[in-house]
């Protein structure tokens, strides 16, 4: 059985990947409105009612915003750990199911590998996902390419990968200093060098696609974190596809 995902959205207005095994699928976040995340499915084909479970990486409202309406409407499970849980607003009548990162377990027929990554969240988690031994590994808000984020990530079929920011870019631009710092700590997110560094260290014969996420309107452009990551993938020889994800469109369907 084959793995299938498509990127609904990715930014800071709004995050959602769908992920499915046959019939079965998960979302990991909706931070679009119930009603955009239903439209973007039936756009791309993918039936909302094929979705068993909302996957929340962690709190923040881009990522969080259209659960308890898509939640209630598809009469779905929220799963998340409890720190995410408790710091998560607007959840009421949702459905809770607990997750713990270093835990496995299977929702819709995958196998979904919770691990915990550096950002300024109450417990947030990167994901790997899993069907018949293909793996797809996400990391979105991701402030450091810790030791244990490149050996969840390692051998992953699929990549989606936080390409930020453009460090130029940030550092001339409107942000305050404040935010800037933030942006760029190892609380933060990462840069579209720091990503395709990492991209590099995890590329390998096997990987097939890769998809570039959760780009700032402000601080990059879609041609600059492409080229970082272009130019990395194509110095380790690898062939694998490269998508940048977009806020306003889904991605393609990608099966692995």
């Amino acid at each position: 059985m084959s793995l299938t995902f498509c990127t609904l959205a990715s930014g800071s207005k709004g995050n959602c990947i769908y992920v499915s095994a046959g019939e079965q699928a998960v979302l990991i976040d909706c931070g679009l409105s119930a009603r955009e995340t239903v439209r973007r499915l039936e756009a791309r084909g993918l039936s909302p009612h094929s979705v068993k479970a909302i996957i929340i990486t962690h709190e923040h409202s881009d990522h969080v915003r259209g659960v308890r309406v898509l939640s209630k409407r598809l009469r779905i499970p929220a799963l998340a750990t409890e720190a995410t849980w408790a710091a998560a607003k607007d959840t009421d009548s949702v459905r809770y199911v607990p997750m713990s990162a270093g835990r496995a377990l299977e929702m819709a027929g995958i196998k979904v590998h919770p691990f915990s990554v550096p950002h300024d969240a109450a417990d947030p988690v990167g994901l790997v996902l899993s069907v018949g031994g293909v793996s797809l590994g996400v990391a979105t808000d991701l402030g450091a390419p810790t030791r244990l984020v490149r050996q969840r990530l390692a051998g992953c079929a699929a990549l989606v990968l936080e390409h930020n920011h453009d460090a130029t870019m940030l550092a001339e631009g409107s942000y305050p200093p404040w935010l800037k710092q933030r942006v760029r700590s190892a609380q933060g997110h990462l840069s579209n060098d720091q990503g395709a560094e990492l991209l590099a260290e995890l590329s390998h014969q096997g990987l097939k696609q890769v998809v570039l996420a959760h780009l700032s309107e402000q601080n990059n452009r879609p041609e600059l974190a492409r080229r970082a990551a272009q130019e990395r993938l194509s110095g380790c020889g690898s062939k694998a596809g490269l998508w940048v994800a977009s806020q306003e469109q889904s991605s393609d369907v990608f099966n692995i």
